[in-house]
This record gives structure tokens, sequence and C-alpha cells, in this order.
């Protein structure tokens, strides 16, 4: 073999390795680009699920302050709701309290209704003898009913007439334009055992008081259509 044919094979051998490693290249260049369009696009696609997760977030978010806010509306509303309804539920309670005074204008009904009371109070407490309070300006009625009431009971409950003591202590006067804030009573009495252990308030501002309480859901539906508490 020459020179010639030396050089000429030699030259093959260089064009065949150019040619492998030019292929080997290629391929090293492609697989590099679809690992790198891969990668680029698995990134992508991280990001675009991060974005999502944190949009969701925020928007969950914004949802649950639209409903805390609904929420705090809706109730900051039943509040003023219940509070104008109590409003209306005290204005007809002290629309009932001033009734109350015209009670004791008719003497004659004022009086059969202080016996009445007496005697209920006097079964209440089934006491042989107790003490009365009632207002200053009722004495002299109380004082006129006492027998009568003492008979009365006695007959009712098949009893001693009892012994009845008017306290020297007089419940406060009918409220007036004069004392709207300090303790004041319509009328009707109060009866205590004679050592003050059992005591009944039977005053007309009491029996208005626990008359009011045990309609108070029926007032209620009445006024606003419901039943509320």
């Amino acid at each position: 073999m020459n020179d010639a044919d030396v050089s000429k094979q030699i030259q093959q051998m260089v064009r065949f390795i150019r040619q492998e490693a030019e292929e080997k290249a290629n391929e090293i260049s492609v697989s590099a680009e679809e690992e790198f369009n891969i990668e680029k696009l698995q990134l992508v696609e991280a990001e675009k699920k991060k974005i999502r997760q944190e949009y969701e977030k925020k928007e969950k978010q914004v949802e649950i302050r639209k409903k805390i806010e609904y929420s705090m509306q809706l109730n900051t509303s039943r509040i003023k709701v219940l509070l104008a309804q109590d409003d209306v539920v005290n204005a007809m309670k002290e629309s009932a309290t001033k009734d109350l005074l015209s009670v004791n204008r008719d003497h004659h009904v004022y009086k059969k209704l202080l016996k009445d009371l007496i005697v209920q109070s006097l079964v209440r407490l089934k006491e042989p003898a107790v003490l009365l309070r009632c207002r200053k300006d009722d004495v002299h009625l109380v004082e006129s009913v006492l027998d009568s009431a003492k008979e009365e009971y006695a007959s009712k409950v098949n009893v001693h007439r009892p012994e009845i003591f008017i306290d020297s202590v007089h419940l406060p006067h009918a409220p007036s334009h004069h004392n709207t804030h300090g303790p004041f009573c319509s009328g009707g009495v109060v009866l205590a055992s004679r050592d003050g252990k059992i005591v009944f308030e039977n005053t007309l501002d009491a029996r208005l008081d626990v008359a009011f309480r045990k309609k108070l859901p029926e007032i209620r539906k009445w006024l606003f259509g419901q039943a509320t508490a």
C-alpha cells in the first residue's frame, strides 16, 4: 500500500469518526433539548399549579370574608330588630304601668281589689299573724276592709281569723312626674310573717310584672307575628 492509499484510508477513517461524532453530537443536542423542553414544561406546569393554588386560596379567603361580613351584617340587623321589638314591648309595659294609676281612682273598685289582694296573700302565707305594708295613702282603705278580709280568709281556709298588723313603714308613693326614677308603687299590699322570713308581694306592679313575664311570648307573637324569646 503506497502513501496515497494510506492517506485515502486515513481520510475515510477521519470522515467516519467525524460523522459519528457529529451524529453523536446531534443526538446529545436533541436529547438535551428534549430534556430541557420537558423540564421547562414541568417548571411551567408547576408554576401554573402554584398560581392556581394561590388563586384558589385567595378566592376562598375572599369567600370566607364575604360570609363573615354577611353574618356580621345579619347579626347586626337581627340585634337592631330585637332592640326595636324590645322598645315596643317596653313601651307597652310602660303604658300598662300608667294605666294602673287609674285603678285606685275609683275608691269603691280599689277598695274591693285591696280586700281581694289581702285575702289572696293570707291564703298564700297561711300564717296566724301577719304584718301588712301598704302605701300611706291606702292605710284608711286597708283598715276599712281588714275585718271582711279576715272573715273571708277564715271561712275559705277553715281556720281562725288571723291577726293583721299594719306596718308603720309604708310602700312608696305612686309614680309621678316629680318621681320618675325613684321607687314607686301603684297600689296593692305586701304581707309577711311576723318573723319576716316569708314575704308575699301582692302589689299591682308586682302582679303586672308576673303577668307580663308569663304572657311575654304571646305578646311578642301578637305584636310581631312570631314567637320570640
